[in-house]
């Protein structure tokens, strides 16, 4: 039977036994998420969108067990709760995954724009928007990527959790200041357009909304657990990872997916009426 082990004898990594059974289905979840997404970019090229793939993929080995990098490591954790490199290995996929979900979403943004003739009624311009929110988010990602590994070791513990923090804060910046410019671009959008197109962009931005509000959420349980410390109540209770991480995010893919923006890369090369003619024809994706 699996016992809790500490590090030299002296450092718990743990505070409790990863559960084995909430990883297999976490698991199998995310893991057919994640090829309904890579089928649908594949099938409608909307090639943008493998950022969000790849978060899938990451989250898939970031709740882990199984055969699959992450999951392995967490399942091997369950009788090794003593070694450091599968706890990095799980602790540094889980922190970064949601940085890809959100790459995705401003991509999503910039192309919804371009799709309705409306891009200069963004607050930002256009030319600059993606470039702007996704090298932020690589920047954010590679901090938090960087620092949970210094978070996972006893000596560097603190100032790994710190730079954790500092990343997830530049995050929640990005998605803030995302947001705003998102329901900024509406605004003047209707005003101009009384809101009239052929493009879905009400169900779009609406995903968009709810997806960054979940990836917003899940940045501040992040904080508060860094903020907390390794014997804080999030970190010593394995539920917290499951209802304000792992349940969102899963959410989140599920989202992205039900309200595909596949109609940006229509709109862009083929103009409205295409996207019009496309939805009437095409069976099986929801707009």
């Amino acid at each position: 039977m699996a016992v809790l082990e500490a590090y030299k004898g002296v450092y718990y990594l743990w505070k409790y036994l990863p559960s084995l059974a909430a990883s297999i289905i976490f698991m199998i979840l995310f893991l057919l998420i994640t090829c309904l997404h890579i089928c649908r970019i594949y099938k409608y090229r909307t090639w943008f969108c493998i950022y969000f793939a790849l978060g899938c993929f990451f989250r898939l080995t970031a709740i882990p067990t199984g055969e699959v990098i992450g999951y392995a490591s967490r399942a091997a954790a369950y009788n090794n709760t003593a070694s450091i490199p599968i706890y990095i290995l799980q602790a540094a996929f889980l922190v970064t995954a949601p940085a890809f979900y959100a790459a995705s979403l401003y991509m999503t943004l910039s192309r919804t724009m371009h799709a309705l003739h409306a891009t200069h009624l963004s607050p930002i311009r256009v030319s600059r928007l993606t470039k702007i929110f996704v090298i932020g988010d690589m920047l954010s990602l590679n901090i938090q990527g960087g620092a949970s590994s210094l978070a996972s070791h006893p000596k560097t513990a603190q100032v790994g959790s710190d730079l954790v923090v500092a990343g997830l804060i530049v995050q929640l910046l990005l998605l803030g200041v995302f947001f705003v410019t998102a329901v900024v671009f509406q605004v003047r959008f209707v005003r101009e357009s009384r809101g009239e197109s052929l493009v879905p962009w009400r169900k779009t931005l609406g995903m968009v909304y709810g997806v960054c509000g979940l990836i917003f959420a899940r940045s501040v349980f992040r904080v508060v657990e860094y903020v907390q410390g390794a014997d804080g109540f999030c970190l010593r209770h394995e539920w917290t990872l499951y209802v304000f991480d792992a349940v969102p995010m899963l959410v989140v893919a599920m989202l992205f997916w039900v309200w595909w923006p596949g109609f940006v890369v229509e709109a862009d090369e083929r103009g409205e009426e295409a996207v019009e003619l496309n939805r009437r024809q095409r069976i099986g994706i929801r707009k």
